[in-house]
């Protein structure tokens, strides 16, 4: 194979990847994990000190989805302290993440105590969502089938909530309130189902084969203003909404519904799903969410040119540019068009030389429009072990493909 300049780049991100996810996960397993009561610390400082011991559950099961993960598929992970943690944070979990209710529905707390009492309840599924995936890849790793029967039991709970009656989520119906679909709700039980099905049989794929088609075609009525726009919020028959609301931009979640997608196109062999996935959910929102003067993607827009209600719209911040990397980079994976490769470039150069910090080896999550460090904690409520390493692990798997593919055009 003749090597190239794009060769040569791509080899110097697999090298500098690979050493951000060995930092990453040194940080996490030095200063995360709670000896005492178990589970994880997630609102961590620089220096690794932890400046508040609540445990957040969405946050509790991305950390253990994310060692699994890394446990069971890359070598240089599978360390028995990675899987005595994994264990750990899932004892944590089925202990204390699941709060009864009435109805004899289960719901997971959003945040606990260090010792495991329920703090706060959200009217949401996302707690819920991050129980199933660590419950399924922790049953993955060892091989306990009551976990995988709870991962699954769990997302029928979802699934009732999401498709047919929602007032166990606890949240009033009241007389102005619009039937909404948010982004956010299709495309993670999209993640669900892929997340489910993986490497399991066709019994499993065609139980969860309606709910995944359905959450296709949710995720698509997201494209609005004549395939120009993908709007955050839809009406729920997938029209757009008026107001703020309706005229949200979120380029991460878009960039991150595109991968999706393309996972999807992929095992399908839907060539028209792949290319909404790219020239909608990946070109839109990269082109109008690049900030053309300082680099980096804004948080949220307004798709009139409004200034966004959300006061952190202008901040650049860890998880899209992380949903951006691997978006780009397995659109490339999958075209070889070269176009995407100079996006993944353009995200890539932004994203280490801004969000990386050497002192500590974690990352910084919140920065201003002008790309300085906002806030200098390297955990918190809202960020845990979870998108940066998926990134890199993600992308280092990525390349480690398009390298060995002697075949490949550039």
């Amino acid at each position: 194979m003749n090597r190239t300049i794009s060769d040569v780049k791509l080899e110097e991100c697999r090298k500098r990847i690979r050493s951000q996810l060995d930092s990453v996960v040194d940080f996490w397993l030095k200063y995360s994990h709670d000896t005492v009561d178990g589970g994880f610390f997630t609102c961590l400082g620089r220096d690794g000190s932890v400046y508040d011991k609540q445990k957040y559950v969405w946050l509790q099961g991305r950390q253990v989805w994310m060692y699994c993960r890394l446990y069971r598929t890359m070598d240089r992970f599978h360390k028995p302290e990675i899987l005595v943690a994994a264990k750990a944070g899932g004892e944590f979990l089925r202990k204390f993440a699941r709060v009864s209710r009435d109805s004899g529905k289960w719901k997971c707390a959003f945040c606990l105590t260090s010792d495991g009492k329920a703090v706060k309840v959200q009217r949401t599924i996302f707690s819920e969502c991050f129980y199933i995936m660590a419950m399924d890849e922790l049953s993955r790793v060892t091989g306990d089938k009551d976990m995988q029967l709870e991962a699954e039991q769990m997302m029928e709970q979802l699934i009732y909530w999401v498709q047919v009656d929602s007032s166990g989520l606890g949240r009033p119906q009241l007389p102005g309130d619009v039937p909404t679909n948010s982004m956010a709700v299709p495309m993670m039980l999209l993640c669900l189902v892929q997340q489910l099905t993986e490497g399991r049989g066709q019994d499993v794929v065609q139980k969860y084969k309606e709910v995944e088609q359905w959450c296709v075609q949710q995720i698509l009525h997201h494209v609005q203003r004549a395939g120009t726009a993908i709007l955050e919020n839809v009406s729920v028959d997938g029209t757009e909404l008026p107001g703020c609301s309706g005229r949200v931009q979120n380029p991460g979640h878009a960039l991150e519904a595109g991968w999706f997608l393309l996972q999807y196109s992929a095992e399908r062999g839907d060539e028209k799903i792949q290319e909404t996935a790219i020239n909608k959910f990946m070109e839109l929102p990269f082109q109008c969410g690049w900030d053309e003067k300082h680099g980096g993607l804004f948080y949220f827009l307004d798709v009139d040119g409004h200034c966004p209600t959300q006061l952190e719209w202008s901040m650049k911040l860890w998880w899209p540019h992380c949903e951006a990397l691997i978006a780009f980079l397995m659109a490339y994976s999958q075209t070889k068009k070269p176009e995407l490769l100079e996006r993944f470039f353009q995200v890539y150069d932004y994203t280490f030389t801004h969000f990386p910090d050497a002192q500590s080896g974690g990352w910084f999550g919140y920065l201003t429009q002008e790309g300085k460090v906002a806030l200098d904690f390297i955990g918190g409520p809202f960020k845990g072990f979870f998108h940066v390493p998926r990134c890199l692990y993600m992308c280092e798997r990525i390349l480690d493909d398009l390298l060995a593919n002697k075949d490949r055009t550039v």
